[in-house]
């Protein structure tokens, strides 16, 4: 039977070490039984309790019976099963119980050891064993105290095979420290074995190919990045030298491109080298920003500089321009020239798709109109170049004109003006833009209009006899009409024949007829002649205007 205190294991305190001197942790009696002789320290966890006479520890071992302890880890006795500790250990004194609950007895704290700095007043455990504090392999002892005799570490017959001394990454070794960690400790409290520490793993070559590939293909991104990261913030742009090579494009830019943009097309087309050229060059042009959206004729390898002088000068435009009141039928020819398409192309693909290309709803579904895209084709200049498709020229156009509609209100003002929509109000300006000679004709002409729309005006009784209109759907610009032929003809734009408005437009007025449209005068104005063909003449009744008839007719009699 080994005696309280005297286990296999070296005494981790000697009574006679002089850093101690005469407070060792125990002093055997007489009988065999060992004295707690110094002072404990309470388990920091524990509430103190009421204080009571020490007492020596101690008991006869033969019967099986415990000696009466105070509830304190480390005398003698395994502080914790190995269970692991879960709260609920408790140590009585005389004894342990059938419930495994100790007897309701005075706890006995103790004043911490002055010799154990970290206040753990843990000893060696029974029978020289190591206690597992928390059941875990990997736990860590308790710090030594100071001037504690440190065991001799135990020698192995383990050969750590040639790659000792080589760093553990290269060498195989476990990536961790802890193995070292409990070598330095001894051994103590390691779960790994105790007769050697476990061999180091060995990483094969193949890992160490694979890491180094990944190490180099990173220092190759980052070399890669900071190389493109100079040549953006230091080094110029990459750029073409000259005027071009000859070889001539058409590049189309559309409305409110910045220079990046422009950059892009420009690069994509050909015509520079770079982005970054085109917008320096650009940037450092006084009129860079001016470029205006269109379709130009450039060259292929031009630098960036002689791009942006081309784009600002009048030669390259190759724009197709609309003038305002141009009829559908004219400008459909226009389009199949610049696009380089047989005639009648652009037409039948109007005809076809109509719908499809951007009408708002209100334009849409009017019967007895000669063409429902009539009148929104709006008059401006256009980047239309050979390649492009027809549809996409007329939807740029439908898109120019809705734009302008939805600007100036026209949905919004149509019921104030007597209008029974905004349809019949870009009809109103379509006839001002084809009858009047100038942009200040046609406030005034908007408003013979409307006083001719009056179903009880005396002058013309609900009829507008404009000439437009007839000319219009004969597709024709005559001005010495027969009255006779004009009041005959049955046809639905032939506002001698019919009263009120006609189908649709008869052309594509300008934002001027528009606008004049919107606000008209009210002067009382019923009739209007042009005696030069530049300027009009406006009257208010027809004995007026009869006397204007007969000064013109006069006036080609002589000529």
């Amino acid at each position: 039977m080994t005696e309280y205190g005297r286990g296999q294991g070296p005494a981790p305190w000697h009574p006679e070490d002089p850093l101690y001197g005469d407070q060792g942790w125990g002093q055997q009696t007489g009988d065999g039984q060992t004295v707690h002789g110094g002072q404990g320290q309470y388990y920091p966890q524990q509430p103190y309790q009421q204080h009571q006479p020490q007492q020596a520890y101690g008991g006869d071992w033969g019967t099986g019976q415990q000696p009466q302890q105070p509830q304190h880890p480390g005398y003698g006795q395994q502080m914790y099963d190995q269970q692991g500790y879960d709260g609920s250990q408790q140590y009585p004194q005389g004894g342990w119980d059938t419930t495994g609950q100790a007897p309701a007895q005075a706890q006995y704290p103790y004043a911490a050891d002055p010799a154990d700095p970290y206040g753990t007043g843990q000893n060696a455990a029974y029978n020289g064993e190591q206690p597992d504090y928390y059941d875990t392999p990997g736990a860590y002892p308790p710090p030594e105290p100071p001037g504690r005799r440190r065991d001799p570490e135990p020698e192995t017959d383990w050969d750590p095979g040639p790659d000792q001394g080589e760093h553990a990454f290269f060498a195989g070794g476990d990536d961790g420290d802890e193995d070292d960690e409990y070598e330095r400790d001894g051994g103590r409290g390691a779960r790994r074995g105790r007769g050697g520490r476990k061999p180091k793993k060995r990483r094969s070559g193949c890992a160490c190919l694979v890491l180094t590939v990944i190490f180099a293909a990173g220092v190759g991104g980052v070399g890669y990045f900071g190389y493109q990261f100079y040549q953006d913030r230091f080094a110029s742009p990459p750029d073409w030298s000259g005027d071009g090579n000859g070889e001539t494009v058409t590049v189309v830019i559309a409305k409110n491109s910045g220079g990046y943009a422009i950059g892009r097309q420009l690069k994509e087309a050909g015509v520079v080298e770079s982005v970054d050229a085109f917008v320096a060059a650009q940037t450092s042009n006084p009129k860079g920003k001016s470029i205006q959206a269109g379709a130009y004729l450039l060259q292929k390898h031009m630098s960036a500089a002689s791009a942006v002088d081309l784009l600002l000068s009048p030669k390259s435009r190759a724009n197709l321009t609309i003038p305002e009141g141009t009829r559908n039928a004219k400008i459909y020819k226009m389009i199949d020239d610049r696009l380089k398409v047989p005639e009648g192309t652009t037409a039948k693909a109007a005809k076809k798709d109509y719908k499809k290309l951007g009408l708002p709803d209100w334009a849409l579904d009017h019967p007895h109109t000669k063409d429902p895209l009539e009148g929104f084709l709006f008059p401006s200049s256009y980047g239309v170049a050979k390649g492009q498709k027809p549809d996409a020229v007329l939807k740029d156009m439908v898109s120019r004109a809705t734009d302008m509609y939805d600007e100036l209100g026209v949905e919004q003002k149509a019921k104030s003006l007597g209008l029974d929509g905004p349809w019949q109000l870009i009809t109103v300006a379509s006839l001002a833009q084809a009858e009047g000679t100038s942009h200040d004709d046609f406030r005034k002409m908007a408003e013979v209009v409307y006083n001719r729309l009056k179903p009880n005006n005396p002058q013309t009784y609900g009829r507008l006899e404009f000439d437009s209109t007839y000319n219009y759907v004969k597709n024709q610009s005559k001005i010495n009409l027969s009255l006779t032929e004009l009041r005959k003809d049955d046809n639905p734009y032939n506002t001698y024949y019919h009263k009120g408005l006609p189908p649709g437009p008869i052309g594509n007025p300008g934002e001027d007829a528009l606008k004049g449209a919107l606000d008209p005068t009210h002067d009382g104005w019923y009739y209007f002649i042009s005696m030069d063909g530049k300027t009009s003449k406006f009257t208010k009744t027809n004995a007026e205007h009869q006397k204007l008839v007969d000064e013109w007719n006069a006036q080609q009699n002589k000529d």
